[in-house]
């Protein structure tokens, strides 16, 4: 059976705002990404069984029905939650293949079991039916964001190897490529509602302050933990920004103070103990708490950004993500 559109709880027709817990409005979620992916071509759905609906945290549809929560409910909140997980599974297929990933989510990844242009195509295949589903909204500028933050994401990823070719490594440099590669679409995520809703000024400046703030403490954490957290949690092997030469903000502190780190990172690391000489730097020299301070100050900003809202459970649940990120660093 080839794509077609759901017609569950929440039709398309309608952008019908439904009271439903948080939990009941993933579980229809889940449901209404599934068909929207299906597909007659075997490859194009075994991939998207793999990437798509095997589930994950779904923090970005998360934060759709968490912000819409926050205004009161938007109208067509559960299509921009399809269409913002598919503009980020879609980056997923295409980043997987750039970086040369081995896994994804602790599986092999797709291009590696399928080949590169079936992943790139299915990735493509997942940008149409972005289209199709933001379409539904009716609502222009919204089609218009999600333009734009599919030219920052893509921007943000040639910026990530422009900087590791020239090695033009700054904290400059590495602030914008999170908030373009990662923050961003949390931004859109959060905001979204907002536009569905037609809600202006402090309050929707409000959501779009939050995702960004947020996305860049859980970018900030995921690169702390790809150097210093353990294979078993991570689901990965450690160091995978190393061997792909790509400073993040720790590495960037270590090599400001010690020049074997620039040296580690100029090699990518494939010299035998160079990840854990790293790793016993970072702790030795407090880098490794500098960061983590760092990312609990983004994670404050988030929190913070949330003050116009008035006070909801929904709002509530916003802070306490945002404070899980301060949290969780190992």
């Amino acid at each position: 059976m080839g794509p077609r559109e759901y017609r569950g709880p929440w039709p398309y027709t309608q952008g019908v705002v439904k009271p439903l817990p948080l939990e009941a409005k993933l579980a229809a979620f889940e449901e209404a990404l599934s068909e929207l992916v299906r597909s007659e071509v075997l490859f194009v759905q075994l991939i998207h069984q793999d990437l798509v609906t095997a589930g994950g945290k779904r923090i970005r549809p998360r934060l759709v029905f968490l912000a819409s929560g926050a205004i009161g409910g938007a109208p067509f909140e559960l299509e921009l939650a399809l269409a913002v997980e598919l503009l980020h599974s879609a980056t997923l297929l295409h980043d997987d293949l750039i970086d040369e990933a081995e896994l994804r989510r602790g599986k092999e990844a797709a291009y590696r079991r399928y080949g590169n242009a079936v992943s790139v195509l299915s990735g493509d295949f997942l940008l149409s039916r972005l289209l199709h589903v933001i379409a539904k909204t009716g609502r222009l500028e919204l089609v218009e964001m999600f333009a734009e933050t599919a030219r920052v994401l893509s921007e943000g990823e040639v910026l990530q190897f422009q900087v590791a070719a020239l090695e033009d490594h700054s904290l400059e440099n590495y602030e914008r490529i999170i908030t373009a590669k990662t923050a961003a679409l949390m931004a859109l995520a959060t905001e979204g509602p907002a536009v569905l809703k037609g809600v202006e000024g402090e309050g929707r400046q409000a959501l779009r302050r939050f995702g960004l703030h947020y996305g860049q403490a859980f970018q900030m954490r995921d690169d702390y933990l790809d150097l210093m957290g353990s294979p078993e949690v991570l689901g990965k092997p450690v160091g995978g920004d190393v061997r792909e030469g790509k400073a993040t903000l720790i590495t960037l502190l270590l090599m400001e103070r010690f020049p074997e780190a620039r040296e580690i990172l100029r090699r990518k690391g494939r010299e035998e103990g160079d990840l854990e000489r790293l790793r016993v730097l970072a702790r030795e020299s407090g880098v490794a708490e500098e960061v983590e301070a760092r990312i609990r100050e983004r994670a404050l900003l988030a929190v913070e950004a949330l003050d116009p809202l008035p006070d909801s459970p929904h709002k509530e649940v916003l802070r306490e993500l945002a404070l899980e990120e301060a949290r969780r660093l190992s």
